[in-house]
């Protein structure tokens, strides 16, 4: 089999495609052919060492974090899934290798596929989803009613926040750039506002979570757009953000956390037709690095890029 690795932190002329052997699964553990990975930012940002004092100084170590595939192997005590059934799910920070024919991650970072859910759109959800459900759910609480801000409403994040929070009965509002304003009105965003002309500081309403899923508001801009009572979310945490965190309660620094329930009930939305990203670009295994190499550096799409193995 074989999958992207690494022999070094660093930027993209460290990945290689190479043969490599699976590890068999452990306690919890469950190994999954790979149809499908989704390219992610987090998936650079570790092999360039961002989170490396959490990844450590093993290599070589794999890329990639989210798949799509049936699984082929259970270690003891999982009870979640069974070899043969279609998954979707994300591998470990520390371990990676969704870009790659095969992979192991935790019984809790997988569930299973509902039918109606292609493996293609199954592979795009679990970091975007994840991370909008960590901030809506997990730190807002979000109930029907309430009033959300999406800054970046059509990134891969902001689009599944737009759809959740739309799910939870909320009402959105946002920012998109211009050449995709009209797919976020069809997903339900109103007003809508164009990140590249928009003074923020000027908006009139205000709202009951401000969420940042494009990194690129100034927590004085977040804060600014809360109504009391109100939570900003900053998809960009930092350690200076999370020391402010201890003392500014309405700022929550968001970092992508999965867990049984939280892909359980993405797996429900999807099935039920309410969370879908679309998909822009589809390569093979063998040309997976040129694409995440533009991506990498600055290449746009209108939606997610795909990984067939």
């Amino acid at each position: 089999m074989k999958r992207i690795q690494y022999y070094s932190y660093g930027g993209p002329e460290t990945m290689r495609l190479e043969a490599f052997e699976l590890k068999a699964p452990g306690t919890g553990e469950v190994a999954v052919k790979v149809k499908f990975a989704a390219i992610n930012p987090i998936d650079w940002k570790v092999r360039n060492g961002y989170l490396k004092l959490m990844t450590g100084k093993t290599f070589p170590r794999a890329m990639g974090s989210d798949f799509s595939g049936i699984v082929t192997a259970v270690g003891s005590g999982v009870t979640r899934v069974e070899v043969g059934d279609p998954v979707f799910g994300m591998a470990q920070i520390r371990d990676g290798g969704a870009l790659g024919e095969a992979v192991v991650a935790p019984q809790t970072f997988v569930a299973r596929k509902p039918d109606s859910v292609s493996f293609e759109d199954a592979a795009c959800l679990a970091t975007p989803g994840v991370t909008a459900w960590n901030g809506l759910v997990d730190k807002a609480a979000l109930e029907s009613g309430k009033q959300v801000f999406v800054n970046g409403c059509t990134g891969a994040v902001g689009e599944a926040t737009v759809q959740l929070a739309k799910m939870f009965g909320a009402t959105v509002a946002g920012t998109c750039g211009a050449q995709a304003t009209q797919r976020a009105r069809d997903a339900g965003v109103e007003p809508l506002f164009d990140y590249r002309t928009s003074d923020l500081s000027k908006i009139r309403e205000r709202f009951d979570v401000v969420y940042d899923t494009s990194g690129t508001m100034t927590v004085a801009a977040g804060l600014g757009l809360l109504r009391p009572g109100g939570l900003y979310l900053d998809i960009n945490p930092t350690p200076a953000k999370f020391i402010r965190a201890i003392f500014n309660r309405r700022l929550k620094p968001i970092v992508c956390t999965a867990g049984a329930q939280i892909l359980d009930g993405l797996a429900s939305a999807a099935g039920d037709g309410k969370l879908r990203l679309p998909v822009a670009e589809t390569v093979l295994l063998n040309d997976a690095i040129p694409l995440v190499t533009a991506l990498e550096t600055g290449r746009k799409l209108n939606g997610k890029a795909l990984v067939a193995m």
